[in-house]
């Protein structure tokens, strides 16, 4: 009797899909040179255990590759080979073609119809393991690149086979197949119902508020009642939120279903622009929201080319930098509490700031006033402007300027998360994304301004606040609160929502501290309602042009609340903030006048408030940055902080008084050290004049200021 083997077929893709992230993750450390023995026979074991069944499911090609690169890992296991970099890519190459044969499979792909292993893949593999040269490079593409499969062909309707003699019960799967949107229907009803059901808790509270107005003979059955409900409705609470867990996580997948196939990608992309590449992935079992997955493909596709593109260099190119001929990606993930981090970086050319700046002026996005006043973050930024490309020519790849400001706004607006780039010209670039879990369900705040209810997802909630208005300080006629050093500008968030706006503040506010990266606004709100975990509901079509919304929360019998839009409400805080009008400045000619600082805030806010009384303003983000400004051209005063990376404001104030151009001009340091010996030794390097920051006010500055200057 013929044996039936397309019913273990599945048996064997869920199996694979075990193995093949621990081929992974192994190859990697072998990367990184930290692999022990343990390790290579751990990997030994996935690819044997690959080749055995496949070899039992007649699945030659997988069978071919396996076992080539078993023969590999034998030889570290032995010792009689070392890993290496082109035995490293040989075994990524030869995990993503068996990944291919797998994804085949699961599609419902017949065994017959998969293409034959790459000989000189196996051929390559084999050599390597016998200590012989790679007679030939294998094409950087291996059995992925094979000619696409045909639509699988329909079984024949064959009779149920007997089971075997002997045989007691039936091997059924433990596993069924669901549709994906019918999951999301149930996983949505299940969030209205949690939501719905929070609205029990107003009950029971309303029950014990009509207990006390009993009387006293009557109050023990309805205390004892109360008690009872209140217990069932935490109970079902807990109940109801593991159960919508539990649902959610049935829509997790790990990140290696977008990793895997950018991983053989990236050698592709590398190999047709004559560039060479070895791709490292670690973190691919990490899981997240099917639905954060498929919108992030793209951003990281776009990342992906940017990088094969922009970043890495030829092998010539790199050769006469002095780096190794193949150039090094990696594609990384880890969760940190409730978020998922990926990083892509690579080693190569970096960011040019010059390029950058070139370019902003070339497209007249900025002056050459405004780009000298930017650091070099600030700087690295703006290729998320639309339109931004530093490509002197459109490729098929690149330089159209589409692609960062489209991976920016899809982690910002449609993810929720947050983007960070760090570059540097000449060793590579570092882009990190944080993305929530799910976006199906998140915690939110809700605050109460005026008669309307508002939402904020809390992990765009720095803080919550609760102060006087005599607290506040006016920088450039902008309410300021000085929070652990750092000025964080204060606006009632009904003025920027057009609401209804109190003639006088109360003695006592409370601000809703949100933040997008190094951005802090503080909205004063009038109360918090509620801080829970809440169904996040998109905005319907014609709503969409709303763009201080982001979504819709439900806080029961369909009362619908507003989910505010942070990055939103921070732009539209910059443009509403009120300034000092330039009649108001009492200078003819401006004094030019350099401010050193590494917060930006800070930065920022002294800036506006001496050119608004008619100061031409320079900022530098540490004493070295500083330093450097000031010997390229004459300022007439410094400001500086103490506390600084590479140098501090002493040091920067000591350095300047050495030279003759700042041997007689003001340096004022503005910092939050109060001690009198911290103001001694500011004198002692020769300051004129020492601001401690919570005490900082605009008058205090421009008279200080205009005092020094004269």
């Amino acid at each position: 009797m013929a044996l039936d083997i397309r019913r273990f077929i599945q048996r064997f893709v869920e199996e694979a899909a075990d193995h093949l992230p621990r081929l992974r993750e192994g190859v990697s450390t072998l990367e990184q040179g930290a692999a022990d023995k343990e390790r290579i026979n751990e990997l030994f074991r996935s690819a044997h255990t690959l080749k055995g069944s496949s070899r039992m499911l007649k699945l030659a090609p997988i069978t071919a590759v396996a076992h080539s690169a078993e023969e590999l890992l034998s030889a570290f296991r032995d010792g009689s080979q070392a890993p290496g970099p082109d035995s490293i890519s040989l075994l990524n190459q030869a995990i993503d073609a068996l990944a291919d044969y797998v994804a085949q499979l699961a599609q419902g792909a017949a065994p017959e119809t998969l293409a034959e292993a790459d000989p000189t893949l196996c051929q390559a593999l084999e050599a390597a393991a016998q200590g012989a040269a790679d007679p030939a490079s294998p094409p950087e593409a291996s059995a992925a690149a094979a000619p696409p499969v045909p639509p699988p062909s329909a079984p024949p309707d064959t009779p149920p086979q007997p089971s075997p003699i002997g045989s007691t019960t039936l091997a059924l799967s433990d596993t069924v197949r669901v549709r994906l949107d019918r999951l999301d229907d149930v996983i949505r009803l299940m969030g209205e119902v949690l939501s719905g059901h929070h609205h029990l808790h107003t009950l029971v509270e309303q029950a014990q508020a009509l207990e006390a107005t009993l009387p006293s003979d009557q109050r023990s059955a309805v205390h004892a009642f109360n008690r009872e409900l209140k217990d069932s409705v935490l109970s079902h609470d807990a109940l109801m939120s593991d159960l919508h867990e539990r649902a959610l996580q049935m829509r997790m997948l790990p990140l290696g279903v977008v990793f895997d196939p950018l991983a053989q990608m990236a050698r592709e992309l590398a190999q047709s622009l004559g560039k060479r590449v070895d791709c490292r992935v670690r973190g691919s079992e990490i899981e997240l929201d099917r639905q954060l997955i498929d919108r992030l493909s793209d951003p990281l596709i776009h990342l992906l080319r940017n990088a094969l593109d922009h970043g890495l260099e030829t092998p010539e190119q790199r050769q006469a930098a002095g780096k190794p001929p193949r150039g090094q990606l990696e594609l990384a993930a880890w969760q940190d509490g409730n978020w998922v981090v990926v990083e892509m970086r690579d080693d190569g050319a970096g960011i040019s700031l010059a390029a950058v700046r070139q370019k902003a002026i070339a497209k007249q996005l900025l002056t050459e006033e405004q780009l000298a006043v930017l650091s070099d973050q600030e700087t690295l930024e703006l290729i998320f402007l639309p339109g931004f490309s530093t490509k002197p020519m459109i490729t098929d790849f690149s330089g159209r300027g589409v692609g960062m400001d489209v991976v920016k706004r899809t982690m910002m607006d449609e993810l929720s998360g947050d983007l960070q780039l760090a570059s540097e010209h000449g060793k590579g670039t570092r882009f990190t994304l944080r993305l929530p879990l799910s976006l199906a369900m998140m915690r939110v705040l809700l605050v109460q301004v005026g008669n309307v209810t508002l939402g904020v997802t809390a992990p765009q909630v720095a803080e919550l606040v609760e102060c006087s208005p005599e607290q506040f300080i006016d920088a450039a006629g902008q309410p300021t609160l000085i929070l652990r050093n750092e000025f964080v500008p204060v606006v009632p968030l009904a003025e920027l929502l057009g609401l209804p706006v109190p003639a006088a503040l109360p003695t006592k506010v409370l601000l809703l501290v949100v933040h997008q990266r190094q951005q802090k606004l503080a909205l004063i709100v009038d109360s918090l309602v509620d801080e829970r975990d809440m169904v996040i509901k998109p905005l319907p079509d014609h709503l969409r042009y709303l763009p201080l919304v982001s979504g819709m929360v439900s806080q029961g019998r369909n009362a619908l609340v507003s989910l505010l839009h942070v990055p939103a409400l921070l732009e539209r805080a910059k443009r509403h903030t009120p300034a000092v009008t330039r009649s108001e400045a009492p200078n003819d000619t401006p004094h030019r006048v350099l401010i050193v600082d590494d917060s930006l805030n800070t930065r920022e806010i002294e800036k506006d408030v001496l050119e608004a009384w008619g100061y031409h303003v320079t900022l530098a983000e540490n004493g070295r940055d500083g330093l450097n400004k000031a010997l390229a051209e004459p300022f007439d005063a410094v400001l500086t902080d103490v506390e600084m990376p590479v140098m501090d404001g002493f040091a920067l104030t000591a350095r300047l008084r050495e030279n003759d151009l700042y041997r007689h001009k003001p340096i004022i340091i503005i910092t939050s050290r109060e001690k009198e010996s911290d103001r001694q030794r500011g004198m002692e390097v020769g300051a004129d004049a020492y601001i401690v920051k919570g005490s900082f006010d605009q008058n205090n500055l421009v008279e200080t200021l205009k005092a020094l200057l004269g």
